[in-house]
């Protein structure tokens, strides 16, 4: 059985099989083309979709067809074993190195066997790209080739074995038209044939291999034949075509290699009509680059080279044997500068793949490094050739600064042999940029410790043996390759290779340098640090995967020019991270000496180099760059332009030095970041007299670190002298910018300007101020290249010029925009376009303030107040210029349109920046077909940065996605939908969609630090929730809509699906990516909650007191066992009407506990009204931090402006009180009367001595005064003083202006709170239930023994203090005792006489109830036990309320942790059902295990499990307007609660009208929705014997109708008929036909939805509140006990875990792990996990030991951090309005 395996494609049909000749039977089965999902309509059943492509990828990968071998067919042995080849190597694996997994194991080899498949192919999806003329390009040239669309896009076109390593010969056969065009049928030459027209096109083929022979059709002249032949054994993968009428150009070969007789290969040409004149100035080079590499590599391992440009390629090359695939972007003509350099290493290096990449390949994927590192390295041998040695070595340096950086921890190592699998995309750019650096410094090791040449003699060796075959299947692993490095050299590499190739992480030195005249030797300390070790040494796994490398060791040459000049070199050998080094000293001079001999004889020298002779010139070479030079020589030209000398001082320092300059790894050895101090002088030596542009490139950077004068000065003459490469002098110019500070009056800006002046028409005046001069440049003339770069970078770097406030100096934007405005190319024969484009981009920058953007600055309503008229005016007149330049681009071209996209990027830059309006008539035309690919693309990146969500944007990029011509454009729109989402939000584009992002959590404000990496990650899980419920992305209908037909059409392109399924990632909630949980959803009935049972606590005495009839339950009492959450900010008066509380205790106790029943419901009483007292709320304690006045918003105001001030980077010297001796200011405290600093205040609000937020703003202004009035200006003090005060002017003003917000918000409720009205209202005899808790005192039994009227306490309260009145008024205060009353045995309401009046409700009613039954599931069988003992105790006709409350039986103690739950969870209900009309007070539901299902509809002496009595008739409806609860969402009170699932459930909820229509309105929209929508017509439909057999019809129209008639009481009755529909249908139509499929498929849909409406959790504000609570707590110093889980071996205490059992342990990483989770359902979880923790701690070490006095400190930080986080939670719920986020009765907030 043989498999190949074509991929995704259409394929029309396999015609036929042979093997040898003989018909074979085959199966081609294409995994991709069959897939299907279960509801394909449905677009949150992507992940589904993605399991099954991975699925079908990895079944591709195993074979698509399979041809069974015919038994005709003999299967003869060859007679030995497969010894050579890939299977030697399999045979005898290398260390470190595994073969690739697809290589067999040795075995027999056996005869070859000839298959032929006859196929064809119609619209292949990837491999084979057609470019086609539409409307939008009708001129666009007809052409087809190959691409690599997809990492396997080979088997799209052919049958084949996919992958690397098998290789074969291949004969190519094309069949094509002769013309382009059909000849025209009406004219006849003389001989009868067809004639030619003039302007015909040739069709051409051009392949893999070479080319045999082109053929006229034998039967149709009108068809040409092209036979090609790739004679070399090649990997299908490198096979490519293309075809067309193309243009050839033959590239020739030198005459003076013809002459010498050396046979070249043949090399040629092609591109598309049209583009002739570019392709020979573009290509010509590439036969110096075949000699070359022939002479110095061996010779050219294939027959001929093609370079072939087409269009709309989506990568920039495609190389294949003997053939490279371009983008005709890579074109230019002789006009062009930038894009030579670009083109001519894009092609060499293609060039130099044909021998590395090609013929030799990788023997494992991790070795991929070795192949695609040698071609990059031989490239840029050429490229020194061509570019000359300072270009390589400049190149080189710059590569190792990226790879510095870049490799701090996070990449790998560029070999990972364990690894089996291709490199990752965004690893593979790393790979190709230290991959050539490694062999680099392997070739300088090489060359300078072994005996050979470096890699120059092991590179021809490795080529030859792949030439010659001696290479196994031309597969070349690390391992080989270092062994023959070892036996050219000589050299141990083992060291080497652990070090840069197998381990990932680069070397950070530090050396110092100082000279021992005794020993006469220069002492040079070194230091080494390893970041990326640093970095991950505490992640074990990161460790074993990245293999970071601690200490790397070798030899560093150290080159140093002592005083003669004379430079000598040393060698330190690097065998610790910290040495000493004594490098001798060889110069007797001890100082530079100016009468020497050598000294006269470079002077003399010097003066004739100056006066023109060419020969001194030359032999000075570099010793002094600044001789001859008219301004360091004329008096005059100095002072103009302002060169600094060297001071006396200076003089006398330069001529005591014992040596000129030390370069540290003179030689170029080590990818490291090297620090090196020495004196500014030695730098400027360096950069003047060493020749080598490394070295004068690190003397630029390290002078940049120290701007001063002189500074200045070295680098204006660096740029001025031409003997300088470019690059240093374009360098010298960006350095210049460090100089451009207020310190030395903006030297560097002037020396820009005055070097730049030398382009522009001279001023009239010599000595003219340039800071007010209008810079009008000459005629562009480019013919000097160097200068032209240079010219670039000084308009560059004027840009870069900034104020200390972030802005650029008006004058650097009227220079620009006078370059755009006067800038003249008439006469230039260069194109000025990429000038322009840097003129364009550099006006963007210096428009843009480089301030540190802060939260909220980018937003359209904070726009920037500082801009002045000056500002607007600049920048009318830079939009102006740009508009004209757009205009003449359209009108006359620039190459590729590079203007366009040049001032695309403008307006996108400005508009994100929000200085321009965000106008999509800017962007939205240039996105259509028509425009270049280019322009298009920036197009899109300006439509990405709007709200390109809008339905009509978005049905227009979704059209893009799936049906534009372009590939590139596509994949572009795909990728970048996904990463516009995130840049919108950061940006703050989509701040209406974040809800809670004007919460008054100002901790939470500003930039995240970058350690923090789990808050990170719970950012971005906040906003992909945050996204998902956004209306206009994860609710956006034309997305969904579109999404699933878009990823499942069969043409769709491989990347365009993957960015498709990314963006549903993203936007949707997958159905399948957490599998549905097996839960219980039970309504709420009249029987009370209890949470999980938490460890017995021992109920201290003063807890257990009595509690005197009137008074508070005793259920308050044990949940005051726990400790006390923050104290209640809502202080209740009393009114004149109520007596005094008999304890002040008792409420307080009850308060602290949480037990705050919610506000009572109206319900009917008895006529005789008595007044009744209610209690005090007991003042809570104060926070000392408030205690001198403080709001609790200005405390945290200030908190987070002193945090952030401390972690500013100005702010080190502010850090603590100044020291006189340890700061050598001895008379600071005689200048500075009251001092002040950062610590000082910070301790100041801890103790409360402000009393608002503006006298801690006096006191940091009085500290930044004090700097300034000690420190003189221009001083480092002075500077960072400066800088602080702005840092903090732009923070306190963004807190102000929060703070001033929330005020407007919160004050007129404040107002509110102590106002309290109490109505009383008739009460009836009846017996009536009791809330469980109450934190308000009744009378003595005196006052219960008559009837007394109901009392309905009515709070005007708003904000976050809603909450806690909830809790105030859930205790019937005011209600009387009734004698007959017995006493109250169980803590569980009883069932009330009658059934409670209709309500709706608002989505919060069941939710917690759902969450409680879980938690409650493993004690549900003890609370049942419980529970029918209270029934036996308490009478059913009593409810539970209707005795004395204070005559309930005491609560066990096991069960106080549980109510301390139980009173925050029943809390969230009382205020939702409303209570039956003779009660008084809401009942506390308990959720009925699901074993106990007959609780639903109960009499009344089973009172505990079971619901309310099912009396016929609700209660009064009328009475519900007398509920008055301000600050609450409207209720609506209901006769009996349902089930919030379509399930039978053991008790009922009431009716929620919303949420049933909502589920009517999701099913509606399926396509299985219509037979279910109206009733069954017999006749219509079909089924005349449908009400035979249907007793009892229903559909969902009906349904609808009874909803709006009211015909529904509770959610159950409408989860029966929603079930009888189904059943109906089910019952009368037989299984598997289509009225059941599409019940199923309804019935599933609501289901998911009936689910979905009832889920709860903690809402985003919460979750995010407790996030920050925890993320600050860990980081004080007072958490450390609490931070990680108890380890009793560890910490010596192994009885922990008798005394606190595991399952009840807790500490701050196991309860932010279940904050993360989701695992709370409330605030009041939360904390009773916090009490938690604190009491094991207390418990297991006592109240008086170290840890118990700790314990007590965090559990007052954790009250005072949740007390703020209640009072600040509840106002952003009631300004959204929002029910379902905002559920107040959940929060067990404090009052006060």
């Amino acid at each position: 059985m043989q498999t190949f395996a074509p991929f995704i494609f259409i394929l029309d049909t396999i015609h036929s099989v042979t093997v040898a000749s003989h018909q074979a039977e085959f199966v081609h089965h294409d995994p991709l083309a069959h897939i299907n999902i279960s509801t394909p309509q449905d677009c949150h059943t992507y992940p589904e979709l993605k399991r099954k492509l991975y699925s079908a990828l990895a079944e591709g990968d195993e074979g698509e067809l399979s041809i069974a071998i015919p038994k005709e067919v003999s299967l003869r042995q060859s007679g030995h074993s497969m010894a050579n080849g890939v299977s030697s190597e399999v045979a005898t694996p290398e260390p470190q190195t595994p073969g690739p997994s697809q290589t067999p194991a040795p075995g027999p080899e056996f005869m070859p066997i000839v298959i032929r498949i006859g196929y064809s192919l119609r619209n292949p999806v990837d491999g084979i790209q057609f470019v086609l003329p539409t409307d939008a390009y009708p001129y666009r040239i007809p052409h087809a080739y190959t691409i690599p669309s997809s990492p396997d896009a080979a088997r799209c076109w052919v049958p084949c074995v996919d992958n690397f390593w098998e290789k074969c010969t291949w004969e190519f056969e094309f069949v094509v038209p002769r013309y382009l065009e059909e000849p025209d049928l009406t004219q006849r030459d003389e001989d009868g044939e067809y004639s030619e027209r003039q302007e015909a096109m040739p069709t051409v083929v051009v392949c893999s291999g070479d080319l045999v022979e082109q053929i006229a059709h034998p039967n149709n002249s009108n068809k040409t034949i092209f036979l090609f032949s790739q004679t070399v054994l090649t990997s299908v993968q490198h096979v490519a075509f293309a075809a067309g009428p193309f243009h050839i150009y033959s590239i020739t070969a030198d005459s003076s290699e013809e002459a010498s007789g050396v046979t070249q290969p043949l090399m040629h040409a092609f591109c598309l009509p049209g583009q002739e004149s570019m392709l020979h100035i573009s290509t010509s080079f590439l036969r110096s680059a075949m000699n070359f590499y022939s002479t110095d590599f061996g010779s050219y391992p294939f027959g001929s080279f093609k370079v072939v440009a087409v269009d709309e390629m989506p990568v920039q090359r495609f190389d294949s044997a003997t053939l490279s695939l371009v983008t005709v972007d890579l074109l230019h003509g002789e006009d062009a500068i930038e894009q030579v350099i670009e083109t001519r290493q894009a092609l060499s290096h293609s060039l130099a793949c044909q021998w590395m990449g090609i013929n030799i390949q990788p023997k494992a994927w991790s070795d991929i490094w070795l192949v695609n590192g040698l071609a990059l390295y031989i490239t840029g041998l050429f490229i020194r050739k061509l570019l000359g040695n300072n270009e390589y070595r400049y190149r080189l340096k710059r590569d190792m600064q990226r790879v510095v950086e870049w490799d701090n921890g996070s990449m790998p190592p560029i070999c990972q042999p364990q690894h089996l699998d291709p490199s990752d995309a965004a690893t593979l750019p790393f790979v190709n940029l230290k991959a050539p650096l490694v062999l680099h410094i392997l070739d300088r090791r090489l060359g300078k410790s072994g005996t050979s040449l470096g890699l120059s003699r092991v590179l021809p060796k490795i080529f030859l043996s792949a030439i010659s075959g001696e290479l196994p299947n031309n597969c070349l692993s690390t391992h080989s390759f270092l062994r023959t490095c070892r036996k050219v050299s000589g050299i141990d590499l083992r060291s080497f290779a652990e070090q840069w190739i197998y381990g990932s992480g680069c070397p950070a030195f530090g050396f110092s340098a100082s000279f021992n005249r005794k020993k006469m030797a220069v002492e040079i300390t070194m230091r080494q640090e390893a970041p990326a070790h640093r970095a991950l040494e505490h992640n074990e796994v990161s460790k074993l995967l990245f293999k970071p490398v601690s200490f790397f060791e070798g030899q560093m040459t150290v080159r140093i020019h002592e005083a003669d000049g004379t430079p000598y070199e040393h060698v330190l050998d690097i065998r610790s991270p910290f040495k000493r080094y004594e490098v001798p000293f060889n110069t007797k001079y001890k100082r530079i000496r100016r009468n020497t001999k050598r000294y006269l004889a470079r002077q003399a020298a010097a003066q004739a180099a100056a006066e023109g002779d060419a020969e001194a010139a030359e032999a000075m070479g570099l010793i002094d760059m600044g001789f001859g030079l008219e301004i360091w020589e004329k008096e005059k030209e100095r002072e103009i332009w302002k060169v600094a000398d060297w001071t006396e001082e200076d003089e006398q320092v330069m001529s005591g030095a014992t040596y000129e300059w030390i370069r540290m790894d003179a030689d170029f050895e080590w990818i490291a970041a090297i620090a090196f101090e020495q004196p500014d002088f030695m730098w400027v030596s360096q950069l003047q007299r060493d020749r080598d542009v490394v070295a004068q490139l690190e003397a630029i950077h390290a002078l940049a670190k120290q701007p001063t004068a002189i500074v200045s000065s070295t680098f204006t003459k660096t740029v001025l002298v031409s003997n300088y490469y470019y690059r240093i002098r374009c360098e010298a110019a960006v350095a210049l910018v460090n100089c451009a500070i207020r310190r030395l009056e903006f030297l560097g800006l002037f020396h820009l300007f005055k070097l730049f002046l030398r382009y522009c028409y001279e001023p009239e005046e010599a000595n003219q101020d340039l800071f007010i001069h209008n810079f009008v440049p000459k005629p562009n003339d480019f013919s000097d290249l160097s200068e032209y770069f240079v010219r670039k970078v000084l308009v560059h770097a004027i840009s870069q010029i900034r104020f200390e406030n972030g802005k650029t100096p008006a004058v650097v934007r009227q220079f620009l925009v006078d370059q755009l405005r006067y800038n003249d190319n008439t006469a230039n024969p260069y194109s000025d376009a990429f000038y322009i484009c840097t003129l364009i981009s550099t006006a963007a920058c210096a428009t843009v303030s480089i301030a540190p953007p802060e939260r909220g600055e980018l937003l359209k309503e904070e726009v920037r107040s500082e801009h002045s008229a000056e500002d607007v005016n600049l920048l009318k007149q830079a939009v102006d210029e740009i508009s004209r330049y757009r205009s003449m681009d359209r009108l006359i071209p620039s190459p590729h349109n590079v203007v366009t996209v040049a001032a695309l990027e403008f307006y996108l830059l400005l508009t994100a920046a929000n200085l321009l309006p965000n106008d999509l008539r800017v962007f939205f035309p240039l996105t259509r077909e028509g425009n270049y690919t280019q322009v298009r693309i920036a197009a899109f990146d300006g439509l990405f940065m709007s709200k390109w969500y809008t339905p009509a944007i978005m049905r227009y990029v979704l059209a893009v996605m799936a049906n534009d011509p372009s590939r590139v454009v596509r994949r572009h729109v795909a990728r970048c939908a996904c990463q516009s989402l995130a840049l919108l939000v950061s940006m703050g584009e989509m701040k209406n969609g974040l809800k809670d992002s004007e919460s008054l959590l100002i901790e939470e404000d500003g930039s995240i630090p970058p350690q923090a990496k789990e808050v990170k990650k719970s950012d971005v899980d906040l906003m992909i929730k945050v996204l998902r419920k956004d209306r206009e992305i994860g609710k956006n209908e034309v997305l969904r809509e579109f999404l699933m037909p878009i990823v499942l059409a069969p043409d769709v392109d491989q990347e365009v699906r993957w960015g498709v399924i990314k963006l549903a990632d993203i936007v949707l909630r997958g159905v399948e990516e957490t599998p549905p949980k097996v839960t219980i959803h039970l309504p709420p009935t009249p029987v009370a909650e209890q949470v999980p049972q938490l460890p017995p606590v021992k109920v201290l005495a003063k807890v257990q007191r009595p509690v005197k009839t009137g008074g508070l339950p005793q259920r308050a009492h044990a949940a005051s066992a726990a400790p006390a959450p923050a104290p209640p900010k809502l202080k209740i008066m009393p009114s004149a009407a109520h007596a005094p509380m008999p304890s002040a205790a008792t409420p307080t106790a009850a308060a602290r506990s949480g037990a705050m029943p919610p506000p009572p419901v109206p319900t009917k009483a008895k006529p005789k009204p008595k007044p009744k007292p209610t209690g005090i709320i007991k003042p809570l304690h104060i926070p000392k931090a408030q205690t001198g006045g403080m709001s609790l918003n200005d405390l945290r105001a200030c908190r987070n402006a002193l945090k952030k001030l401390k972690l500013h980077k100005n702010a080190m010297l502010f850090m603590q009180p100044v020291d006189p001796v340890r700061d050598h200011a001895p008379n600071y405290y005689e200048v500075i009367k009251n001092p002040m600093d950062l610590s000082t205040m910070g301790a100041k609000l801890a103790e409360g001595h402000y009393k608002d937020r503006f006298v801690f703003e006096t006191d940091f202004h009085l500290m930044i005064t004090n700097a300034k009035q000690y420190n003189v200006a221009g001083s480092y003090a002075h500077t960072e003083a400066i800088f602080l005060e702005t840092f903090f002017e732009k923070l306190w003003n963004r807190i102000n202006k929060t703070l001033e917000a929330a005020n407007k918000a919160v004050e007129p409720a404040r107002d509110e709170l102590p106002s309290i009205v109490v109505k009383r209202l008739p009460r009836k005899p009846a017996p009536q239930s009791t809330p469980l808790s109450t934190p308000v005192s009744v009378p003595p039994p005196a006052n219960a023994e008559q009837p007394a009227p109901r009392a309905i306490i009515k709070l005007k309260v708003g904000g976050a203090q809603v909450k806690p009145t909830e809790k105030v008024n859930e205790k019937p205060v005011e209600k009387p005792v009734e004698k007959s009353a017995p006493k109250f045995k169980a803590r569980k309401p009883k069932i009330p006489d009658e059934a409670p009046p209709p309500y709706v409700d608002d989505g919060s009613h069941d939710l917690l109830q759902e969450v409680i039954a879980i938690e409650r599931e493993k004690d549900e069988e003890k609370r049942q036990r419980r529970m029918a003992e209270s029934n036996r105790e308490s009478p059913p006709a009593k409810a539970s309320g209707s005795g004395p409350p204070g005559k309930r039986r005491k609560p066990n103690v096991e069960d106080d942790e549980a109510d301390i739950l139980t009173f925050a969870t029943t809390i969230s209900r009382k205020d939702k059902p409303s209570i039956p009309s003779s009660n008084t007070s809401t009942p506390v539901p308990e959720r009925p295990h699901a074993s106990t299902p007959k609780a639903a509809p109960a009499p009344p002496p089973k009172p505990k499990k079971k619901g309310p009595e099912p009396t016929p008739t609700p209660a009064p409806v009328p009475e519900a307007p007398r509920i008055s609860v301000k600050g609450k969402e409207r209720e609506v009170t209901n006769a009996q609660p349902t089930p919030s699932k379509p399930r039978a459930a053991p008790a009922t909820s009431s009716l929620n009208e919303k949420k049933c229509r909502d589920v009517l309105r999701v099913m509606s929209k399926l396509p299985e929705y219509p037979i279910f929508a109206q009733p069954v017509d017999p006749v219509r439909d079909g089924c005349p014997t449908y009400y035979d057999e249907i007793t009892h019809p229903m559909d969902f129209g009906t349904m609808g109708q009874k909803l709006t008639e009211g015909k529904y009481s509770t959610m159950e009755d409408f989860v029966k008929d929603v079930d009888l529909v189904f059943n109906n249908c089910r019952k009368f139509n037989p299984p598997t036909t289509y009225p059941v499929n599409c019940a199923n498929a309804v019935e599933k849909a609501f289901k998911r939805e009936w689910t979905k409406a009832y889920e709860k959790k903690l809402s985003w504000t919460e979750k995010r509140s407790l996030q920050g609570l925890m993320t600050t707590l860990v980081k004080e110093d007072i958490s450390f006990v609490f931070r990680e889980p108890v380890d009793p071996v560890l910490l010596g205490i192994p009885t922990y875990f008798q005394v606190i059992s595991k399952k009840d342990a807790r500490d701050l990483r196991t309860i932010r792990t279940k904050l993360d989770n989701d695992k709370y359902d409330s605030i009041e979880a939360f904390e009773t996990d916090m009490d938690l923790m604190i009491r094991n701690a207390i418990t297991f070490n006592g109240a008086d030991s170290e840890v118990g006095r700790i314990s007590y400190v965090v559990k007052d930080r954790i009250k005072d951090m949740l007390s703020n986080i209640k009072s600040g939670g509840g106002t952003k719920k009631r300004k959204e309005g929002d029910p379902k986020l905002a559920p107040q009765p959940t929060k067990k907030a404090k009052l006060g």
